[in-house]
């Protein structure tokens, strides 16, 4: 979709809180544009960990990632907000008490006010060594569908939860799933770790992947060094999930005069910034005994959202009213 010249308000990260915002910023009426730098919704659910169960939403026994994303994009999408994916909010300036948000392409959005739902920030994974040139082309740092993994042998580099949750998804549609940590011990939880150990799940700890051999048809087999041998261990692979863990930041964000606290964005209780109109929410937003939590980027979502609508019309109410009594 293109972004309209005006909207009331800019979203900056497309993840649960910002879809959440964009829902209720509909429910009051604000036009609504919503921006992230990955190509899908969802942000880090989306990214890291769409097949995987979440068991700390209200109302949901269990949810998968996938199925949450969904839902939560039917629910905003009752409001028609504009959604600006794969795009970058790089500077914020203010032009006739109006916020102009560039983004990379060379768009633009005005709005009214800008609510920050940006997660952890902007997150790049760590790379394997040994993958150079195999990112797409059987080595990957995220399973977004366990099904594209259906019969293959896969390694899994790693030693953190991602790495074992991956190893526990993938046990039952492929082949064959083996681990490889550089250490003998794991960052990952215990009963995680219990859990992939009692599938049978082959696990080769003090070891790196030194090499991935192929060929234009795909991803053949990797080459493993194992401390105190000689011999390096050789196993079929047609795909590597290199779950090394990530390094974040804020981006461009860090430069558009807000508090920043530990990569954090400080906030008061109406979840507005050191800066007039700008609010932030999620794991983003930093206040003292803050819990970052999907459910509290929610409450935090609907807070932001009914401090802008009285922020942009005085005349407003804090309070909407209960959406169970709406028509």
């Amino acid at each position: 979709m293109t972004a309209p010249t005006e909207v009331d308000l800019l979203i900056v990260g497309a993840g649960p809180t910002g879809l959440f915002a964009a829902y209720y910023a509909g429910f009051r009426d604000l036009t609504t544009a919503v921006v992230d730098s990955l190509p899908e919704p969802g942000g880090q659910i989306t990214a890291m960990y769409p097949e995987k169960q979440i068991y700390d939403v209200a109302g949901f026994p269990a949810v998968r990632g996938r199925d949450l994303v969904e839902a939560l994009v039917e629910q905003a999408n009752q409001w028609k907000p504009t959604y600006l994916l794969g795009r970058r909010a790089l500077a914020l300036s203010e032009v006739d008490g109006r916020f102009l948000v560039e983004l990379d392409g060379g768009a633009t959005v005005n709005a009214g006010a800008v609510l920050i739902t940006a997660g952890i920030g902007e997150f790049t994974p760590r790379p394997l060594p040994a993958g150079d040139g195999w990112l797409g082309r059987g080595m990957v740092h995220f399973v977004p569908a366990l099904d594209a993994h259906r019969d293959q042998d896969v390694i899994i580099v790693g030693g953190g939860d991602s790495a074992f949750d991956w190893a526990l998804a993938l046990h039952p549609v492929a082949t064959s799933v083996t681990l490889v940590h550089r250490r003998a011990k794991f960052r990952a939880m215990p009963a995680t770790v219990r859990q992939v150990e009692a599938l049978g799940v082959r696990i080769i700890t003090d070891a790196e992947v030194t090499a991935l051999i192929g060929d234009d048809e795909g991803l053949r087999e990797a080459r493993i060094a194992v401390k105190g041998s000689e011999e390096e261990v050789v196993l079929p692979a047609q795909a590597v999930v290199a779950a090394l863990g990530f390094t974040a930041d804020l981006g461009p964000i860090d430069s558009w005069g807000l508090e920043i606290d530990h990569r954090s964005i400080s906030v008061d209780s109406t979840m507005r910034t050191a800066r007039d109109r700008v609010y932030a929410a999620g794991d983003v937003a930093a206040y003292p005994g803050k819990v970052k939590l999907i459910a509290t980027g929610f409450g935090e979502a609907a807070t932001a959202v009914n401090n802008i609508a009285v922020a942009l019309n005085p005349d407003a109410h804090l309070f909407p009213g209960h959406s169970s009594a709406a028509e």
